[in-house]
């Protein structure tokens, strides 16, 4: 990677004169420091559990402040604490999303990335970039009531997630509650949405290969016909998911992908047939593999076709408990005004956060990223691109989440 370029205009720090002093001072001395690591790690993508420059580089950053990083077993990704471990303080955890998406950049931005094929296309720099400047301004602080652990995230991209790594690592360990942040382009650039109960939902795949005797088109009666049986599942699961579960869960199956035969006067010995299941409940989560093998045995039972499923369960919903809400709401408050709270819905994606979430309360929110003109630009988009005031917006929105939740 390249050294960080610092020399960049002003970017407005939406927040400026709320305080605390510290933090007014280290955002005005760094504010162009913070735009710059973005910009940097926008560049430079790497893929999920390959982020060792990304590493290096946020280490690098971490040890010039004093910080000690320590770099996750699986070689990317770091934990690093800020403040003592004093008996009866509290640890709050920030964490943030490393890794980027296999896609070409199309932004036509300076600083684009310059790896082919990958890119930043989710906001993770950005991700990142906010808990590395809200960690730095908090170790600029005169006292902390407590202590704070930075976590930065490898493989979030992939499931089941990198989450599991750090909790592998015992990095949650000791850890009271534990927050992050989305990049969200259809939220204003100064807004933060937040929402008590699930914000994301559980995404699981399926894999699902089918087998025949094949034969000619011509006499499917001696066969078992295997598009036949294809186009069977994938009208038929959704259909029977539907009324096998509460519509009130939000599940949702999707075919993404569906590949058999060549010649059209041939019936295909096997075929593929892949997708995503969704659903934003935690109970029916558990549930829905049998669920599924039940439901494809009952399609393709009267067709003769042979089937192996393969159900990769992905990450669960990230389910937002109301205390943790309510002090990020006061974190939001407090750092940028009560016209920067916004509400959001809840969304069929996937987040690896939920992990998080089953061993620790805390909260996820949604980080308005829309510059208010143009169209918006949506994430794993070629184009997605994103307000920089947006940063500074986040920094001082964790910085104050991590104070008030270690003072309350």
């Amino acid at each position: 990677m390249s050294s960080v370029d610092t020399s960049l205009g002003a970017v407005a720090d939406l927040g400026a004169g709320r305080g605390p002093a510290w933090l007014d001072s280290w955002l005005a001395a760094n504010a162009q420091r913070v735009v710059a690591w973005r910009r940097h790690l926008h560049a430079y993508p790497e893929l999920s559990r390959a982020e060792h420059e990304t590493t290096a580089f946020l280490v690098e950053q971490l040890t010039r402040a004093g910080l000690k990083p320590q770099v996750l077993p699986v070689g990317t990704g770091l934990v690093c604490d800020i403040g003592e471990d004093r008996p009866g303080a509290r640890t709050v955890a920030l964490r943030a999303d490393i890794d980027a998406l296999p896609l070409t950049e199309a932004t036509g931005l300076p600083y684009a990335s310059t790896v082919d094929g990958v890119a930043h296309a989710c906001g993770h720099d950005a991700h990142t970039t906010v808990a590395l400047g809200a960690a730095l301004a908090l170790a600029a602080a005169p006292e902390l009531p407590g202590r704070v652990r930075l976590i930065l995230q490898p493989a979030e991209e992939v499931m089941p997630g990198g989450a599991l790594d750090v909790l592998a690592a015992g990095a949650l360990d000791g850890v009271d509650r534990i927050f992050g942040l989305h990049c969200d382009p259809r939220l204003p650039a100064g807004q933060i949405g937040t929402r008590v109960g699930a914000i994301t939902s559980a995404s699981d795949l399926l894999e699902l290969r089918l087998t025949s005797p094949g034969g000619h088109t011509s006499r499917p009666h001696l066969t078992a016909d295997l598009v036949h049986a294809l186009g069977t599942v994938i009208t038929g699961l959704p259909t029977l998911l539907s009324r096998r579960v509460d519509p009130r869960t939000g599940t949702v199956l999707t075919w993404g992908a569906v590949h058999a035969g060549e010649a059209p006067n041939a019936i295909p010995q096997d075929g593929v047939l892949t997708g995503t299941l969704r659903t934003g409940d935690r109970d029916t989560w558990a549930k829905l593999e049998p669920l599924v093998h039940e439901l494809v045995h009952s399609l393709l039972a009267p067709l003769g076709v042979g089937f192996d499923l393969h159900h990769r369960r992905g990450v669960p919903p990230v389910v937002n408990d109301q205390e943790s809400t309510e002090l990020f709401r006061a974190g939001i408050e407090a750092a940028l005004g009560e016209e920067a709270l916004a509400s959001t819905a809840q969304s069929s994606g996937g987040e690896d956060f939920g992990w998080y979430l089953e061993h620790v309360p805390g909260s996820f929110a949604r980080l308005g990223v829309h510059s208010g003109t143009g169209r918006v630009k949506d994430l794993h988009q070629p184009t997605f691109a994103l307000d920089e005031r947006a940063l500074l917006v986040g920094v001082r929105a964790m910085v104050h989440t991590a104070l008030r939740t270690l003072r309350d």
